[in-house]
């Protein structure tokens, strides 16, 4: 992460270039978290609450404390090291300050919000439903706007590293 601080990700392509394959890694990852929600619900509360809760009709049981421990246990650590990425990766680009935050800021919360819709929804009361959509939606747009922010900075600064060297 030096060569971002110090500004010579201008002179160093491979590094530049293992960095985009990063990010396109996260991009399947982001693609298959919204593939695995859908799989398990919808956008609509009774969906939300029809897995949380469980259904005589489809023969659902509710999901148990210790199955949502279990997940939020996984989650919280892998979460938390993606987000931590993404930002540390964002705060080297040449973008705003303010944006830097806010979508910082976003993302952590989001991320959280998610994690606790579920047991809101399970534990709490089902009109917590609207929650976790809503958590879902706003981390999963604010992944894509982090996972655009820094590719796009870095597209521009191999771009940048190009004409130098065509111009050398």
């Amino acid at each position: 992460m030096r060569y971002f601080v110090s500004g010579d990700q201008q002179r160093k392509s491979l590094l530049n270039a293992l960095i985009l394959m990063f990010l396109a890694y996260i991009v399947l990852l982001w693609v298959s978290n919204g593939m695995m929600y859908f799989h398990r619900m919808g956008l609509t509360a009774d969906s939300v609450v029809t897995y949380y809760l469980g259904s005589e009709q489809q023969f659902t049981q509710p999901k148990s404390y210790a199955g949502l421990l279990e997940v939020l246990h996984f989650h919280l650590f892998a979460m938390g090291m993606l987000a931590v990425t993404l930002t540390h990766l964002m705060l080297m680009t040449d973008f705003s300050i303010r944006l830097k935050i806010w979508l910082s800021g976003l993302v952590y919360s989001s991320a959280l919000a998610d994690e606790l819709g579920g047991w809101l929804v399970r534990f709490v009361h089902p009109s917590f439903a609207y929650f976790k959509i809503g958590a879902f939606l706003v981390l999963e747009l604010s992944l894509a706007a982090l996972l655009i922010v820094v590719m796009t900075s870095l597209l521009q600064a191999r771009k940048k590293m190009n004409n130098l060297a065509d111009a050398a």
